[in-house]
């Protein structure tokens, strides 16, 4: 992800104000970036840097800011600068796993609106959506919505109807998907190869704003979903050859303490066959909140081997926000 502001798309891939229903000025100034510090020390430093940068979007008008929450996990300092320059701190107010998101409080005046929610839910692929970065016109492309469908990711993570659009935004984090109402309906996660007409192109994974609402003011009160923390392995696991194999495992994590190694074959969860990635996190959660204890059955160079996993919040291995 670029850390520069002067570049832009191409004319033609800039959305157009008379092709537009909404005001797209308004939806412009919605946006912020985020310029992150995290400490050396904290856990997702190594694998997610210390100094992170993507966007945000005001969703209210006191200041509340979403955005993608790796990039403000463990955060120390984080600075929030509009899209007409107004520059002040931020505090992150939550990161929630399952989902994904992050929130934000600014610390001082933005002057910024907030932008409306949507859903996704009826979305279509094929339909016209905007992908929105901060710094106005030359920051937001014209694209579609590509696909809507599962996602697991290797961290322990699963959507079940993630938006993938096309073509990408190379400034994707924290970036708004915003439909043809001028709403917003998802945000920002990932750069990914896209299958597209019978050929593959890059694309952008994001979150929709869908899950945000059962959640949001649990988030903005206690900083939790509410819901009960999912048990957190430590196991970088994937897809290779029809086979579910651990491609890593986090230092210190429960897969390391329990002897798990890469190149671990996964064959069950307690019993149950998994295959997948997305089958063998939902037969992990199935079983209880973290502090579950997870058995697991492994192959090894041909040999089967057993192994009992007590599971954590990943979030009790997080570094606390604190306020100067």
């Amino acid at each position: 992800m670029s850390g520069t502001e002067d570049w832009s798309f191409p004319e033609d891939l800039q959305p157009k104000q008379a092709e537009q229903r909404f005001d797209l000025e308004r939806v412009f100034d919605a946006m912020v970036a985020i310029r992150a510090e995290v400490p050396e020390d904290a856990f997702t430093a190594q694998t997610l840097g210390t100094e992170r940068g993507g966007n945000g979007i005001v969703i209210r008008e006191d200041g509340i800011v979403l955005t993608i929450g790796y990039l403000i996990t463990e955060a120390r300092t984080i600075w929030l600068t509009s899209n007409r320059g107004v520059v002040v701190p931020g505090y992150p107010l939550a990161y929630d796993q399952a989902t994904g998101f992050g929130l934000i409080r600014a610390l001082g005046s933005l002057g910024a609106p907030a932008l409306a929610r949507g859903s996704a839910v009826a979305a279509r692929r094929g339909d016209k959506i905007l992908v929105v970065g901060h710094g106005g016109r030359r920051h937001a492309l014209q694209a579609k919505l590509s696909d809507k469908r599962e996602f697991a990711g290797y961290w322990e993570y699963l959507l079940e109807e993630a938006l993938f659009t096309s073509p990408a935004h190379p400034e994707w984090s924290g970036a708004a998907l915003v439909n043809e109402e001028g709403q917003l309906i998802g945000v920002g996660s990932l750069l990914v190869q896209e299958a597209l007409e019978g050929r593959t192109v890059q694309g952008n994974m994001a979150v929709p704003i869908d899950l945000l609402e059962p959640i949001l003011e649990d988030l903005l009160t206690t900083g939790r979903s509410g819901f009960l923390p999912r048990p957190w392995l430590g196991m970088y696991a994937g897809e290779a050859e029809g086979q579910l194999m651990v491609g890593g495992v986090a230092a210190g994590g429960p897969a390391e303490k329990a002897g798990v190694r890469q190149a671990d074959l996964i064959i069950d969860v307690a019993g149950k066959r998994v295959s997948t990635l997305a089958s063998f996190l939902r037969a992990v959660w199935q079983l209880g909140p973290a502090g579950t204890r997870i058995p697991l059955t492994l192959a090894r160079e041909g040999d089967v081997q057993r192994r009992e996993l007590l599971s954590v919040d990943r979030n009790d291995l997080l570094k606390r926000p604190s306020l100067h």
